[in-house]
């Protein structure tokens, strides 16, 4: 007898047009539900960590802020399982995507945004400075509103848009995000907070910086630059030795070094759509005049 993949067992033979069972269309929707509760949950750590460290329990309010951060990590996880179950069990739907889509507002939008500004700003030292310090509060108000606004934004146009054009096409063989997406994003923001343990920013120069950085990121994210898509890798396929060997020195460094490692990841990758941009304006210069552009590659990103 023939062994059946996933997808085959969980076919419903009641159904005409041998779709899955209703109970595996709960499987990817119990990813989505638990990525929702990490950033419920990692909200609930940053009020924990502002409020530790207003009573001057400093190291317990580190705690709390990197436990903040961590949560976002493991939501970034959950989020790439969810599509990939879906696609894997033939479940996706309508309701599934909309879903996703909501859940990605509260985790990577909400959830980093008041994780940025309660460690980053509230408790920067305005001392030396006074008149700074209602200006930058507001500002961080500012900044911190608009990452959660450019996210949205973000998930909002991938939602109606069905192949929108990023403004430096690549390959027509590749696939590509077009503007950083909202996971790496939040991803870049909690890296940061958990590489340097959730200890918050005191001086109002970091503080600044933090916030440019924050601006910045909120701009990749709705900016129509061409990211990579990891959507073609398939964990199924046959894999070469060096493949499995580099691999595995990766979950080797992760393992015994996260916080740096996830932060190189990170800032790899929201530098990798700057540079493509970079590099692609100094080729379109370099090109002879009269020389036909590449044909535009759509977007596709994961659930």
């Amino acid at each position: 007898m023939p062994s059946l993949n996933l997808r085959e067992r969980l076919v419903d033979p009641k159904s005409p047009d041998r779709r899955p069972r209703r109970a595996a269309y709960a499987l990817p929707t119990f990813f989505t539900a638990g990525n929702i509760f990490l950033g419920f949950y990692s909200i609930v750590q940053s009020f924990q960590g502002a409020m530790a460290y207003s009573g001057g329990n400093e190291p317990l309010a580190m705690e709390h802020f990197a436990e903040a951060a961590k949560m976002i990590g493991w939501a970034i996880v959950a989020d790439g399982l969810d599509g990939r179950i879906a696609r894997m069990t033939n479940t996706t739907s309508e309701f599934g995507k909309e879903m996703d889509s909501l859940a990605d507002v509260i985790t990577f939008g909400f959830a980093p945004a008041v994780l940025a500004f309660a460690w980053g700003v509230f408790f920067t030292d305005l001392s030396p400075i006074p008149f700074l310090h209602e200006h930058l509060h507001r500002l961080g108000y500012f900044v911190a509103f608009m990452f959660l606004l450019c996210g949205s934004l973000r998930l909002a146009r991938f939602n109606v848009q069905k192949n929108p054009q990023p403004s430096n096409p690549g390959r027509p063989d590749r696939k590509y995000f077009v503007g950083m997406p909202i996971p790496a994003g939040a991803g870049l923001v909690a890296s940061i907070i958990y590489l340097l343990n959730g200890q918050p920013l005191k001086y109002w120069v970091a503080s600044v910086v933090w916030l440019c950085l924050i601006g910045l990121t909120a701009f990749l994210m709705v900016s129509t630059w061409r990211y990579p898509s990891f959507k073609d890798i398939s964990l199924l396929r046959p894999r070469s030795t060096i493949f499995l060997l580099a691999a595995g020195g990766a979950i080797y460094l992760l393992w015994n070094f996260p916080q740096p490692v996830l932060f190189l990841m990170m800032t790899s990758y929201a530098l990798s759509g700057i540079l493509i941009r970079l590099f692609g304006a100094i080729r379109r210069r370099l090109r002879p005049r009269g020389t036909p552009h590449p044909p535009h590659q759509p977007e596709h990103q994961i659930g």
